[in-house]
């Protein structure tokens, strides 16, 4: 093996493969600081943050084989010690290359819909905390500066945001890092942002007759001569002029609503790899699901809660007491919703074939026999959103089990869910110094058992989470 350094060759690099898709396999290991794609060689380069983060990463692809798009990657340490900025590009010119920061300047390109400061928010804000937004127009297009509240932040989306749209086939996102340090913002308006601090003014704008245009609703009464019939006709125009710039507003209001959605769809698009699973839409908007077919005995609203709860978050389950084989789950959107039917439809637990489906009921309405989980701390999504869309899949054999107590060995993991099935293998490691777990089950019903019995349980003092592996052996 070639001497450790901070900077890992990757081979077998197809051009379906982005940049945001390697950055996924090295990125749990520590910051990628710098990266090289050689498309004409089907390779890349990749400079970790330190030494410890590239040697922990080839340690743990050294028994388990990375595949990024169904296509298997080689890694392995490179002979370069570190790359250099001539070396490092994002597939622009090396001399408007800068070192990564907390704020990315954003160019658009193909801009065929209006880009506002909320349907940035709404894309960026899946990658970390924004802080501030400054847009402006520039001889190279629309452009934006976005302050994230950390580098590493910034470092994700520009990962897995350059390159790719906000609406299917135009405003495609050119990002680079900018060298400023901080963003100074004086007003809250549709052209830039504070996210800290929501009490700066809104920038006083002149009225229309400030600025050259004469007021409709005085313009009759500066006519000499003018007659009452004129006044009132010219009156009721004025009436007419406000009322549609009135409709214009809330038309362009509901254009921005819309901005903004196909804007969250884009970001989560992005989460798949570019496109959403085949199957699933994200044009659906109803949250409640019927789910049937339980098992009386071992199903409660916690377990339905520990399983639906990888999709999205959940508002509120209900067992219904008529029918104690189905439940009522109420999703926090459509999407989310839609990506529990698509992946749970056919699932086995405890025994029983899962039937999951849209419910007539819009949603749960509060009551003694719904639990609530609306402020649950064990939601799932409200935080790295974009990494657990990532995980979403349907279940596998395999569970990767994370906050782990340190010392814990992989005795006391199998002492706590052999229970639920046969565990074929399993495998204990490290990243960013926090113990994790795999292991493998010999069924995906016994898998399932685990995760759904286990998830948010106490091992050795630890609050500890689960979700399913799409990982294929260890």
């Amino acid at each position: 093996m070639a001497e450790p350094s901070k900077v890992i060759h990757i081979r077998n690099v197809g051009h379906e493969i982005a940049e945001s898709d390697l950055l996924q396999l090295l990125q749990p290991f520590g910051v990628v600081s710098k990266i090289v794609m050689l498309r004409a060689k089907n390779q890349a380069l990749l400079q970790m943050e330190d030494i410890h983060a590239s040697v922990s990463a080839l340690q743990y692809y050294g028994s388990v084989q990375p595949s990024v798009r169904g296509r298997n990657v080689y890694m392995q340490f490179s002979s370069h010690q570190e790359l250099t900025t001539d070396q490092s590009s994002h597939g622009r010119n090396s001399d408007q290359e800068s070192e990564p920061n907390r704020i990315l300047l954003v160019t658009i390109h193909h801009m065929i819909y209006p880009i506002t400061v909320e349907v940035l928010h709404q894309v960026f804000k899946a990658y970390g905390f924004v802080e501030k937004i400054v847009t402006f127009q520039k001889s190279a297009g629309f452009q934006a500066l976005i302050q994230y509240h950390s580098r590493q932040e910034a470092m994700e989306a520009f990962g897995s945001l350059h390159g790719r749209n906000i609406y299917d086939g135009c405003c495609q996102l050119d990002i680079q890092y900018s060298n400023l340090s901080e963003l100074q913002v004086h007003y809250n308006n549709d052209r830039s942002r504070d996210f800290t601090n929501p009490s700066l003014p809104t920038e006083q704008r002149p009225r229309a007759s400030q600025q050259g245009y004469p007021d409709p609703g005085i313009y009759a009464f500066q006519q000499p001569g003018a007659s009452y019939a004129q006044v009132g006709v010219r009156m009721d125009y004025s009436m007419l002029y406000y009322y549609q710039k009135k409709i214009d507003e809330l038309n362009m209001h509901l254009i921005c609503i819309c901005f903004i959605q196909m804007g969250r769809a884009a970001m989560i698009a992005a989460a798949f790899g570019g496109t959403l699973p085949q199957g699933v839409t994200g044009t659906n908007e109803r949250c409640t699901l019927i789910v049937s077919n339980l098992n009386t005995e071992k199903n409660d609203e916690d377990k339905l809660f520990n399983l639906f709860s990888l999709y999205g978050n959940i508002v509120r389950i209900k067992i219904l007491r008529n029918k104690p084989d189905h439940a009522l789950v109420e999703m926090a959107d459509g999407l989310q919703a839609e990506l529990a039917v698509h992946y749970l439809k056919g699932a086995i637990i405890f025994g029983k074939k899962l039937e999951v489906n849209y419910s007539k009921y819009p949603n749960i309405t509060p009551a003694p026999d719904a639990r609530d989980y609306l402020n649950s701390s064990l939601n799932r999504f409200n935080s790295n959103v974009v990494k657990n869309y990532r995980h979403c899949c349907a279940p596998t054999k395999m569970i990767h089990i994370s906050a782990l107590p340190q010392e814990i060995t992989e005795e006391a993991i199998l002492n706590h869910v052999s229970e639920h099935g046969s565990v074929v293998n399993t495998k204990l490691f490290e990243v960013n110094g926090k113990r994790q777990a795999l292991v493998m089950f010999e069924t995906e019903e016994e898998a399932t058992e685990a995760l759904v019995s286990k998830h948010a349980s106490t091992l050795e003092g630890n609050t500890i989470r689960i979700s399913f592996s799409q990982m294929q052996s260890i």
